[in-house]
């Protein structure tokens, strides 16, 4: 059996695991979609970005697409003043050859830890917890709780054991995706192995942080981490094709999404896996749309005290190249938000202050092309075309 490279593993639901022919990722008509904000006036026109602008983030896109190996690619750039840009290439599902569509749902993985971590600062705006609070006020029998704080958890830099790289979790979600996890079963696969650094002493990706932190806004809040986000993070901010699912639904239209990540190494559908194993870290669903709206959202604090927000964008090294990490957010290039990437699926949603520019992308693949996730290779060719002075080049996915 291969193992698995649990790191990749950041949000999946539940498996009709079928076993797929190689696949083929062939050509279906690119679409440009029109970019219209549903959500208010748009200040960025449709209409693209200029003949030859359009033109090359055409032939970049597809180039990555065919080299990578991607069937399907989802981009959406909106630059204030100068227009926007929506393409749809590639297929939905590789055996009809469905075209994929703009208008499609997408699961956003470890996006969902912005949404976490806002649902966290509202509670601290509202003075009800405290950054500094040591995790063991909330939760009980995390080893080192006492010293660990909701700040060293949100930065990713807690020291806990990421339960993802446990190899009996690998083997247990694989073996079986179908099956519901809850938040204290995914801890103690983490919670069996020694902190891996004393709190704070350096940056490490993990999934554990931010379970512990949906614990935290449960119990805080007395409603479930998915009541909580939905009437404090996703209504005021006019998300209405946002959701955190409790089961593997889907809503339609979606494309099937594609992995290696596999028990046997071959390429599976991984579409109805259940996302109850990433929970808050990564479980949720969302559109182009809706993403678009998140970014400048996330990237501004609009639902945060200025204050907080400036807590937030406090990015520290990670020791990856490019990349500064904050509460729940990165910046890259000087582009701030996250991405996501689970089986089957990877998403990048960022916002460029200094043009109020915003770049989401959706791909229903997770299969990486060398050491190079393919979301952060269309990310970073797009960015080289529109913002060559603030290329995106990171990514918080560990290899």
């Amino acid at each position: 059996m291969r193992r698995i490279s649990a790191r990749r593993l950041f949000a999946a639901a539940s498996l009709v695991a079928t076993l797929l022919a190689p696949m083929a990722v062939g050509s279906a008509p690119a679409v440009h979609a029109v970019g219209v904000d549903r959500h208010g006036q748009d200040d960025c026109p449709p209409g693209g970005l200029g003949p030859e602008v359009n033109a090359r983030l055409d032939k970049a896109i597809e180039d990555v697409r065919e080299q990578a190996g991607i069937p399907g690619v989802v981009v959406g750039l909106w630059m204030p003043g100068k227009g926007s840009y929506v393409r749809a290439t590639g297929v939905a599902e590789t055996t009809t050859r469905e075209p994929m569509a703009a208008d499609s749902y997408i699961r956003i993985g470890s996006e969902t830890k912005t949404f976490t971590v806002t649902a966290l600062l509202e509670l601290v705006d509202d003075h009800r917890i405290r950054l500094d609070d040591p995790i063991s006020r909330y939760v009980p029998g995390v080893r080192n709780g006492d010293r660990i704080t909701l700040r060293h958890l949100a930065e990713m830099r807690s020291g806990l054991f990421p339960y993802t790289a446990d190899t009996d979790f690998t083997h247990d979600l694989l073996s079986n995706p179908q099956r519901h996890f809850t938040p204290r079963q995914l801890l103690a696969y983490g919670m069996k192995h020694r902190n891996n650094f004393e709190p704070g002493a350096q940056f490490q990706y993990s999934n554990s942080n931010l379970v512990l932190l949906g614990l935290v806004i449960e119990k805080v809040s007395g409603h479930r981490i998915e009541d909580v986000i939905h009437d404090r993070v996703l209504r005021p901010s006019h998300l209405h094709h946002t959701l955190f699912p409790t089961g593997p639904g889907f809503p339609d239209p979606h494309p099937r999404g594609y992995t290696d990540q596999t028990l046997s190494g071959e390429t599976e559908d991984s579409t109805d896996w259940n996302p109850s194993w990433a929970w808050s870290a990564g479980a949720m669903i969302s559109d182009l749309q809706d993403l678009r709206r998140w970014a400048g959202v996330v990237a501004t604090g609009e639902l945060l005290s200025p204050a907080t927000q400036a807590q937030r964008l406090r990015t520290l090294p990670t020791g990856i190249p490019g990349l500064s990490y904050g509460l729940g957010i990165f910046e890259t290039g000087g582009w701030i938000g996250h991405n996501g990437s689970l089986p089957g699926y990877e998403t990048v949603t960022v916002y460029l202050p200094s043009q109020r520019a915003t770049l989401v992308i959706m791909i229903n693949t997770d299969i990486t092309s060398g050491s190079q996730e393919p979301s952060t290779l269309l990310a970073r060719a797009v960015t080289e075309v529109v913002t060559p002075g603030n290329v995106y080049d990171g990514s918080v996915t560990p290899r």
